[in-house]
Order: structure tokens, then sequence, then C-alpha cells
């Protein structure tokens, strides 16, 4: 926003980064690795960011939904909101998944991930957006999928290792081990359709589910049990 900066938290992989964008488009990113333990490393380079600013208000908070580590995602939208709050600012959830080198310039693309159990997910971009909400898919579908995307000459990614995916070995040389940003991210909102951006804009921010939430009926009648909090399938 203009006369404005905007901070940005990418924390839904290992490899986090936090950035602000100036007034005059000057960007400054932080960049850390930290798995499943954000919280205890998050808060210096974000603090070292916020006291850089010189006097000049936060106006945006961007800040990556995954799908990725979902203590890492969590821990990046809580001080999202946090900062936003502070600042009287909108804080906006963008897809990290957008934000890798394969989709950069609105490039086709397909990114795959473990969803555990057995079960893996795969979501199509295209143009700076998503085609469609991530899928699940057990191993079979995985590799039909993945067998698709290459044979249309899409490029194929994962924040993962290649080498954990049950596919054969001239597919798994076919994925790419990439990882979002913040100067990604950015360039992502910066990309994504205004009709698209409206609507984040008016969405709380929350990590990309693989699975709708879902609550568990109590046990029997008349007992005191309790219904199980809504739970979603994760990453970590």
């Amino acid at each position: 926003m203009t006369g404005t900066f905007t901070l940005v938290i990418e924390t839904s992989t290992p490899r986090a980064s936090l950035a602000t964008i100036g007034p005059g488009g000057h960007l400054e990113q932080r960049d850390f690795t930290s798995d499943r333990s954000h919280n205890a490393v998050l808060f210096s380079p974000l603090q070292e960011l916020l006291d850089a600013r010189d006097g000049i208000e936060v106006g945006l908070v961007l800040v990556g939904s995954g799908p990725g580590s979902y203590s890492g995602t969590r821990v990046g939208i809580a001080a999202a909101q946090g900062v936003a709050i502070a600042c009287g600012c909108p804080a906006v959830a963008v897809p990290s998944i957008l934000a890798v080198p394969s989709a950069q310039n609105g490039a086709a693309c397909l990114a795959i991930g473990d969803a555990r159990r057995g079960s893996f997910w795969t979501a199509r971009m295209e143009k700076s957006r998503l085609l469609a909400e991530p899928e699940l898919t057990d191993a079979s579908g995985l590799e039909a999928i993945v067998s698709e995307a290459v044979r249309d000459g899409l490029a194929v990614f994962s924040f993962e290792e290649p080498g954990r995916f049950p596919l054969p070995p001239e597919l798994q040389t076919q994925v790419r081990h990439e990882f979002p940003n913040a100067e990604r991210l950015w360039q992502t909102w910066q990309a994504t359709p205004s009709e698209i951006r409206e609507k984040w804009l008016t969405e709380a921010p929350q990590p990309m589910y693989l699975k709708p939430p879902h609550i568990t009926p109590a046990k029997s009648q008349g007992s005191r049990g309790f219904q199980s909090a809504a739970r979603s399938r994760r990453t970590d």
C-alpha cells in the first residue's frame, strides 16, 4: 500500500524467510532454517525488520498458507495476525505453493506432497493461481497424475525430497525439490488477479487444509463423553 510497508512471512517449510517491502519497492529479506521450531527463531529477524522501518507504518501483512509444515505455517500465521492487530492492517494468507521457482511468471506446473499414512496431495497451478484446491490421492493415483503432467510438459515440484514418493525412478528424476520464500510470495501477490486478491482479503488467514475438518460424534447417547474438536489432515 502506498506510503506504508508490506511485511511478508513464509514459514511453511524449514527454509523460512521474512521480508519487508518499502514504499519505494525496496525489499529486505531475512532467511533462516528451523524444522518445527519456528516459534523459537522467528521473532529475532522479525523484530529486526520491523525496527528498520524508520517509523513508517505496516499497511499489509502477507503470510504463506502452505500446504507444508502445519506447525510452521500456524506459527507464521499467528505472527502475521499479531503484527496486523498491532498495526491495524489486514493479514492475508497466500498459498505457499505459488511462491516457488517453477511457478514464477505464471508458469503452469504441478505441486505434489506427502500427506502421510499412504496418502499424497497434488495441486495444479497456472497464471499465478491454483486451478483447484489440493486433492488427496493414493500411490497409484499419484503416479498417474505425475505421468500425465510430465507428458503435458509441466514442471513438477515438491517441498519434500523426491525420493520419498513411490514413483518409478524415471518419474522421481522429474520432480524438482523447491521451496517458497518471502520475496516470491510478494511477487505472487503482485501477479495475482485483483478479484482473487479481494477474495483473500475477506478471508481469515488459516493453513491450507488437505481434508475438510470433521466432527466425530459422541460415542454413546447419554454418556458424558465428549465430541472431538474439528481435525484436519495435515502434512507434519
